[in-house]
């Protein structure tokens, strides 16, 4: 029996699994995180997906990743991993890089056999050397192991195969001290039509579990500190997923059913599965032919006075761009979410850029604001997404919401809001005494200039909209040079006055810091730990999150003037750094940029910012 004499207390640990594409590692990580976030833990997670749909099995090119960091004042899935889990020489080759100096790698040790070296391309067969690991090696035979645990459950040796995921995920839980109960009550959820498969996967959880207890070797293990939450109801939600309960929480607080138009893209298309379940609450979800499609189908829900969404990437996004514009013009409001991904083009379909930002700002036609927000966690894609709604409705205006694959994909521990925590949306119904009186015009405005949205079907109400420029008081279709520049001028100031209704920028970090880190949607987690180690290190850092990019925050302008140097940090080549400079000519704005398809490094962004200091 192996005695847990070795033991580390840790406030957070980082464990990555890494196996082939079909081998379930984002099945063990997300069990692995769900359970943690019941025990209390914050948890925050990286599931990183290889860009080919199937590459051959055991090739570098099919290694499928999941990161998740577990433990209190978690913002990030970690840098490197303390425990790293390998099932094949290729998941060893490609992701030995995240171990921690010291760190623990428990590899399936069927896997290395010759011929599964040479598809990794290894030299030699002494791969743990030839990588040089520092590190504790743990060769575990986990594919004769769960043979063993499954030998009288009549399965064939595919479906057997097909639970090595899980003998590790028993083994982890064995070394985290998780409880197996809560992690097979997410098995028998996964499994709850296949019942004969919820016992094999339970049984070899237990085999792996059981064998933590009887290895003879030398391995650290860890007790991860918890926090007391606050009471409520925890689960772990994926940005994707939080997105989609925002919408429909939207759709409550308005009174308007909710539309989805749609088609399916990565990284995006588990919002359009989520919403497609959720006929029990009035949703309808439709998958269109194309992105045109989609948005066209959003644009006529939402002048039938329906709350309409439509979800993308990248690619949509430029598709349904001379739709967005029509939006734009009819002043209806309409909700576009932009998970972004690599670009441009079809670009990197699974990893995870900032590069939609001047897409999403100005790329339409003519004139033609909009207003931009951004998450910056996964649990934050709940807030912002009813936000855009809530700034849609209440100033009748397309808006785009940038989320990114990185926390579209990535999860959080989340506690689920009380309905009375989100405030009520103020449709802007036409006034009763209008209609009664015919006194009412497509184009009548609002004290924040935003017209009117009466429901399909009122009487009085009966109207049209289309693409073409309207009279400021008629709404009829106008050719007038000087109505069109009033017009123009009118959609540009109604964007600007949203300032008037979302929450003012605020700054943390060292409060006599001359220097000012910024960032904006989903890297946040990166960029506040970074800071926060910064300022503990004798750096002083003050840090500044955009969640609003247009309009942005009221005082955004004046808190970025009183700092001596500034920092913008983003996923790109400095779009959102371009865009402050344009509103701030006197400042020099310095810049870290990073186009990898990766997320940033909290270790990368230090030395940038110490570098940038020093200069």
């Amino acid at each position: 029996m192996l005695e847990k004499t070795n033991v580390k207390v840790l406030d957070k640990v980082v464990v990555r699994f890494s196996g082939d594409s079909g081998d379930g590692m984002q099945l063990a990580g997300n069990i692995f995180t769900n359970v943690s976030a019941g025990l209390g833990n914050q948890v925050s997670t990286f599931p990183d997906y290889p860009a080919e749909i199937r590459a051959p099995q055991g090739s570098l090119g099919g290694v499928s990743g999941f990161q998740v960091s577990v433990g209190t004042d978690v913002h990030t899935p970690g840098d490197s991993c303390d425990v790293l889990v390998a099932m094949n020489p290729a998941a060893l080759k490609q992701h030995v890089k995240f171990l921690k100096p010291g760190g623990v790698v428990i590899v399936d040790i069927d896997s290395f056999k010759e011929a599964d070296l040479k598809k990794a391309m290894f030299k030699t067969d002494k791969p743990f050397e030839e990588l040089a690991i520092n590190g504790q090696l743990v060769e575990v035979p986990v594919t004769s192991m769960t043979k063993a645990a499954l030998a009288d459950k009549g399965l064939d040796n595919k479906s057997v195969l097909k639970c090595r995921n899980i003998f590790a995920l028993g083994l982890i839980c064995w070394l985290f001290d998780r409880p197996l109960e809560a992690a097979r009550r997410h098995l028998q959820k996964k499994f709850a039509k296949k019942p004969a498969i919820f016992e094999a996967n339970s049984a070899v959880l237990q085999a792996g579990y059981d064998y933590g207890h009887n290895i003879h070797a030398s391995v650290s293990t860890y007790k991860v500190e918890t926090e007391d939450p606050r009471p409520g109801i925890y689960t772990d939600i994926n940005g994707n997923t939080a997105t989609a309960w925002g919408l429909i929480m939207a759709s409550e607080k308005c009174g308007r059913p909710l539309f989805l138009g749609s088609y399916p893209i990565t990284p995006a298309t588990d919002i359009l599965h989520e919403l497609a379940k959720r006929k029990d609450l009035g949703v309808k979800a439709c998958q269109m032919e194309d992105e045109i499609a989609g948005v066209c189908s959003a644009i006529g829900a939402s002048f039938a006075g329906n709350l309409a969404v439509t979800s993308t990437s990248g690619p949509g996004l430029a598709l349904k761009s001379e739709g967005i514009g029509l939006a734009v013009m009819a002043e209806l409001p309409l909700v576009i979410i932009d998970v972004q991904r690599g670009g441009p083009s079809t670009g990197l379909p699974t990893k995870t850029e900032q590069t939609d930002l001047m897409q999403a700002l100005y790329g339409r036609n003519g004139e033609s604001p909009l207003a931009v927000v951004a998450p910056a966690s996964p649990t934050d894609c709940f807030t912002m997404a009813f936000e855009a709604c809530r700034i849609a409705v209440e100033h009748m205006t397309p808006v785009i919401l940038l989320s990114d694959a990185f926390i579209g994909n990535g999860s959080s521990a989340w506690r689920v809001p009380e309905a009375d925590e989100f405030p009520q949306i103020k449709t802007p119904d036409v006034p009763a005494d209008k209609l009664a009186a015919g006194d009412w015009h497509p184009y009548d405005r609002r004290e924040n200039l935003g017209r009117y949205w009466p429901e399909g079907g009122t009487e009085g109400a009966t109207h049209r909209l289309g693409g073409l420029e309207k009279d400021c008081t008629t709404g009829a279709i106008s050719n007038d040079p000087a109505n069109h520049e009033k017009m123009v001028l009118l959609r540009r100031e109604k964007i600007a006055r949203i300032a008037n209704n979302i929450p003012l920028l605020e700054t943390m970090g060292n409060a006599d810091a001359d220097t000012l880190l910024i960032g904006w949607g989903g890297t946040y987690g990166h960029l506040r730990t970074a800071a926060e180690e910064l300022n503990g290190e004798g750096t002083p850092v003050a840090f500044a999150h955009f969640r609003y990019i247009n309009p942005l925050p009221a005082n955004a302008l004046d808190v970025i003037r009183k700092y001596k140097r500034v920092i913008v940090a983003e996923l790109n080549t400095g779009m959102f750094a371009d865009y402050l400079q344009a509103k701030l000519p006197g400042i020099n704005i310095l810049r870290i940029n990073k186009i990898q398809g990766q997320p940033f490094a909290v270790s990368e962004i230090k030395e940038h910012v110490k570098n940038l200091i020093s200069k």
